[in-house]
């Protein structure tokens, strides 16, 4: 209690307590408790016996029954309080029971304020120091996984996948302007993102970060000493450092000792699988807008703690509005978070869980931050019609409407809670419905579309929605990570933090809404006492709220698994969770409290570091190299093939990469957020549906395009099962009956036209009057494995298409022969004769998947099917191979 108190936390209080009553400051030790009762009789007394029965009340409209009732709950149940806040700063209520070390003027002894320094010190240098540990490692993990230094630079470029790519393209852009005002214009008027069209790149995109990094870059004198793209990325990489900094800080504003801290950003390195993905999408939007939404709750975490001066409470306010700012300004999905956000503050301030006056200010910030924004991005729309300005602004015009919202008894209570509830979720409706009706809005609606379908209110033949549903990534969250979690204890720890502070809160959020805090409690109840801070019950909700939002949408765990780390090490080094642990296993000392809190947390770190070391050194000595030659000859073809003004259609994936690498124009591109992209985009894959080449080629004509780049492993595709391939979303919404054994709905018909993707290579006439074919042969390229193996490829290429066939022939020392067998849909077979000894290396040193069985009449020579790429193997294993080969 003297640590938290010291830290300027002040309790939630949700017992009987007479409104303005302090407790002594010299009060001597409580008196002796009854005889404890067991975890399970007190929990279901706590929960049952707090509803019937309001506080005691003085005066004569109170029965004795109900005064004996009233006096068994005092009694048996552990009371939990919530402090009783008003406007602006708040004055404490409560006092601790024990002030020790503090003199009777208020002043701390110079002894206690020398430790308070150094602990701070301390903890801080342990803060930046584990901040720039994690920049350093997932920094050499990029770098180990990649040989980043010595590939090409269009390797390089390659290596930013998808999205990745299309975002570093606009960094890539303004550094090679002429000018800092010219590379402005290029985005604002922007003609080669999406042909025919001129887009503003500001206003659709969230690449601000881009534009000012690009800036400093040509600004700074480091042009001689650092290449742009390392500039880039080690931004990124040091905000990392930022996050975890932002994560420690908070675990030890709510524990209030910064081994909380320490134990929230082991776990975070230590789960660096589901906790970040930094190290291979360096340029996704969430790399740069979760260090400053972790930020954000640092400074909510402070200002919700009650002792703040005047000033402090301004400069926290300040500090949360630059981090919202910043956070919207960097990820397009800012709304829905800050949405589940005021969601959260909405809950616990209808129940009386926080100060109502601080709520409305975060309110209001996450509105201004919105529209600062929104001013920034042009007026953009989507920002605008937001279910979070519709919903803040709701709240706050309700709150307006219905006075004494906290007034009144326990039926009286709810019945309010409820029309308040309800007057707020139909003003949120109207409010966006009419703004969207205003700006003409559908932005946002996939997102509706695919949320609908997601949560089972009706199937949907929708292409972008059945696009998210059918990509793991928008799944559920798998049960593997429950199990990673677990490895290093932080699930089991968090879920018994999370199971502990419920109780706590749901017991308060009663008491508060019966109106049991209005009459003072017994002083000899006070040793019963466990407190819920208002910055705890912010982070209770924040984590359940979260929670459910990654475990029905995967992509979305890391903005919960981050959190996690913070909730479940605050929770381990907490005195008010332990406490409340040891009273309801009846163990509670001071004493015991005390030793529990440092030394499980220690144990903790020394089991985590213990097993997980020597796995994170194994990960660091790991060595691989960046190896993708098709799609870098497919850049280099492009941009000696083709004019500059040239147009490229194809899977949005890919495309990007064609932005990047060679600067043409693109028909489409990942970024879905615009509902004219998404109807392009669907137009565009077309070529991978059964439609007739004429409709295909007028599609293609009619956004300029002069080349479409085809991929046998979307033709063919086999990731997914069947239903979500690309090509059965796209016959479904086309109305024809899908590929492939199994059912069908009974409407869909079979289609007129074979499947565009394979006729075109047939060169039937009706393909060839619309398309120009051209041969391609590429050099043989030497595989990673010395002198083992040897590629030849052979590309065909379209105008109009680029057509991926390759052909690897594998020769091995000894035992040339190989035939080239014709293989099934998108599967190349080789048929290659080798001594069985060679097969078994080949196996080993390149990693295949293959299957084989003995050839007939082969003279100990295998058949093989190749299945699937080889995989890169380091410099040590290929020389222990060459050697092994020479041997035989």
């Amino acid at each position: 209690d003297g640590e938290a108190a010291g830290a300027g936390a002040g309790p939630v209080t949700g017992g009987c307590a007479r409104p303005g009553s302090r407790s002594p400051p010299g009060r001597a030790e409580h008196p002796a408790p009854r005889p404890p009762l067991p975890l399970s009789l007190f929990l279901s007394l706590s929960l049952s016996l707090s509803l019937p029965f309001p506080c005691p009340r003085r005066g004569p409209g109170r029965s004795p029954a109900a005064a004996v009732a009233a006096a068994a709950v005092t009694d048996i149940m552990t009371t939990i309080r919530q402090r009783r806040v008003g406007k602006g700063t708040e004055a404490a209520e409560d006092q601790p029971s024990e002030e020790t070390n503090v003199k009777p003027d208020g002043k701390i002894p110079p002894g206690r304020k020398l430790w308070n320094i150094l602990s701070i010190t301390v903890g801080g240098i342990v803060a930046i120091s584990l901040g720039l540990l994690t920049s350093v490692y997932v920094a050499t993990l990029h770098e180990n996984d990649l040989w980043f230094s010595n590939i090409k630079e269009v390797e390089r470029e390659i290596s930013f996948r998808t999205e990745c790519g299309l975002y570093y393209s606009y960094y890539k852009q303004m550094i090679q302007a002429a000018s800092i005002q010219q590379g402005l214009h290029g985005l604002v008027y922007d003609n080669k993102t999406e042909s025919v069209r001129t887009i503003n790149i500001l206003e659709r995109m969230n690449v601000y970060q881009e534009v000012f990094l690009s800036i400093l870059y040509r600004i700074l004198p480091i042009q001689q000493y650092l290449e742009p793209v390392y500039f880039y990325i080690y931004t990124l990489f040091g905000l990392q450092a930022v996050y975890v900094i932002a994560l420690y800080v908070t675990s030890w504003l709510l524990s209030g000792t910064w081994l909380s801290g320490l134990l929230a950003a082991c776990w975070y390195i230590t789960n660096r699988v589901d906790t970040t993905r930094v190290e291979f999408t360096i340029p996704l939007r969430e790399n740069w807008a979760l260090p400053f939404f972790a930020i954000q709750i640092a400074a909510i975490t402070y200002l919700l703690r009650t002792h703040l001066q005047p000033a402090q409470e301004r400069l926290t306010l300040m500090a949360v509005f630059i981090a919202t700012f910043l956070f919207s300004l960097t990820w397009q999905f800012n709304q829905f978070m800050m949405l589940i956000q005021a969601l959260a503050l909405f809950i616990l301030d209808c129940l009386d869980m926080l100060p109502t006056a601080k709520v409305t200010w975060l309110y209001i910030i996450q509105i201004s931050g919105l529209l600062l924004v929104c001013v920034l991005q042009f007026f953009n729309s989507m920002i605008l019609g937001s279910l979070l300005i519709s919903f803040n602004v709701s709240v706050l015009v309700a709150r307006t409407i219905q006075k004494n919202l906290k007034k009144g008894g326990l039926l009286n209570r709810l019945g309010k809670l409820i029309l308040h509830v309800l007057l707020v979720l139909c003003l949120t409706l109207l409010i966006n419905k009419f703004i969207k009706k205003i700006l003409n809005l559908e932005s946002d609606e996939h997102i509706f579309k695919f949320l609908k379908a997601k949560f089972g209110f009706g199937a949907t033949r929708d292409f972008d929605a059945n696009l998210y549903l059918c990509e793991e990534a928008f799944g559920l969250l798998p049960l593997n990570t429950f199990s990673r979690l677990s490895s290093t204890l932080l699930f089991y720890i968090y879920g018994f933090v999370l199971f502990l502070l419920t109780v706590a809160a749901v017991i308060v959020a009663f008491q508060n809404l019966s109106g049991s805090n209005q009459v003072q409690l017994k002083e000899k109840m006070e040793e019963y006492t466990v407190t819920l801070k208002p910055d705890a019950a912010y982070s209770l909700v924040h984590t359940i709220l979260f929670g459910c939002l990654a475990l029905s949408t995967m992509r979305m765990k890391y903005l919960w698994t981050s959190h996690m780390c913070v909730f479940a090490s605050f929770g381990l080094c907490s005195t008010e969770v332990w406490k409340l642990t040891l009273k309801c296993l009846h163990l509670y000392t001071s004493q015991r409290t005390q030793v529990i809190k440092y030394s499980v947390p220690v144990i903790t770190l020394l089991y985590i570091s213990f097993k997980f070391w020597p796995g994170i050194m194994d990960e660091l000595s790991e060595l691989r190299e960046f190896y993708d030659p098709d799609t870098v000859e497919l850049m280099n073809w492009i941009k000696s093939n083709t004019p500059n003004t040239a147009v490229f259609a194809g899977s949005m994936q890919l495309l990007a990469g064609v932005k990047l690498c060679t600067g043409r124009t693109l028909t489409n591109h990942p970024h879905y957020e615009d509902k004219n992209l998404r109807e392009r985009t669907k137009q565009i894959y077309q070529i991978y549906a059964k439609r007739s080449p004429g409709d295909v080629h007028g599609i293609l004509r009619s956004f300029g395009t002069d080349y479409v780049i085809l991929e046998d492993s979307i033709c063919y595709e086999r990731r997914h099962s069947r239903g979500c391939r690309l090509r059965d979303l796209l016959d479904v919404a086309n109305g024809h009956i899908m590929d492939g054994l199994g059912e069908n709905e009974p409407d869909l018909k079979p289609s007129l036209y074979p499947r565009f993707c394979e006729e075109i290579k047939k060169n039937l006439p009706s393909y060839t009057m619309h398309f120009t074919r051209f041969q391609l042969i590429g050099r043989q390229k030497q595989q990673p494995v010395g002198a083992l193996l040897s590629a030849s490829l052979n590309r065909e290429v379209h105008s109009s298409g680029v057509k991926k066939h390759i052909s690897r022939a594998v020769h091995a020392a000894g035992c040339p022969d190989v035939t080239l067998v014709a293989g099934a849909a998108g599967c190349a077979e080789l048929e290659i004769k080798l001594p069985m000894s060679l097969f078994s290396i080949l196996n080993l040193l390149v990693g295949l998947t293959v299957s084989a069985e003995a050839a007939p009449n082969s003279g100990g020579c295998f058949r093989v099917w190749l299945q699937s790429k080889a995989t890169a193997v380091t410099g040590k294993e290929a020389a222990a191979g060459q050697q092994r080969l020479e041997q035989h």
